[in-house]
């Protein structure tokens, strides 16, 4: 579990292909408190740690990616130089500053519009029609693994969204959304409380 807070970025320094695809990625963690087997939200993808080392500061740790996961995610973070935001999992009695994120990718969006206004990002991105009715104006998604509240929505003809966002300066600077360009692709994750509403509301139409 995460909350979509992200504590740091990291660059993906290798990719090879071991049945699946492992990834080895530079971060500024301390290592040492790094476990094997532990989860951590790589652009809002939790992955698990299979290998780590480096030093406090200067460190890196491998993942394994599923085929599945790289089929249903934003395809740039997969290769090499990119860079990811990333969190690791939420301890017992951490704060809970974003809202509650599985790390469980429901679509890929798109960048529709990317304009400097006030000083702030703001960013326009199509969901597609899959996630479109789980999407509420000032409502939480998560956006490449950043909790983020949804300022304006807009549904399309063909039963797509596209949803507004303002991006602070800071929020810009400590992740990847300041490199967000129009046509990017995006990891979304809905907010897990509309998930089971939507469920809910669709077992009583039936």
């Amino acid at each position: 579990m995460f909350t979509g807070i992200v504590t740091a970025l990291g660059t993906v320094t290798s990719v090879a292909r071991t049945g699946d695809t492992r990834l080895t990625i530079a971060c500024p963690f301390d290592p040492a408190k790094i476990a094997i087997g532990a989860s951590i939200a790589c652009s809002g993808v939790c992955l698990t740690v299979v290998e780590r080392g480096g030093q406090a500061g200067d460190a890196w740790f491998a993942v394994d990616v599923s085929d599945e996961t790289i089929s249903k995610t934003a395809p740039q973070q997969w290769s090499d130089g990119a860079t990811v935001n990333l969190e690791p999992a939420l301890k017992l009695g951490d704060e809970l500053g974003g809202h509650i994120v599985t790390g469980h990718v429901d679509a890929v969006g798109r960048v529709a519009v990317r304009e400097e206004r006030g000083g702030s990002l703001h960013i326009e991105i199509d969901a597609p029609a899959a996630i479109a009715a789980y999407i509420a104006t000032k409502g939480s998604i998560t956006v490449d693994g950043v909790s983020l509240t949804v300022n304006a929505l807009e549904d399309l003809a063909d039963g797509s969204a596209r949803f507004s966002l303002n991006i602070i300066p800071h929020t810009a600077q400590v992740t990847t959304l300041g490199t967000l360009q129009q046509g990017s692709a995006v990891n979304l994750e809905i907010d897990v409380l509309a998930r089971y509403l939507k469920r809910m509301n669709d077992l009583r139409a039936t």
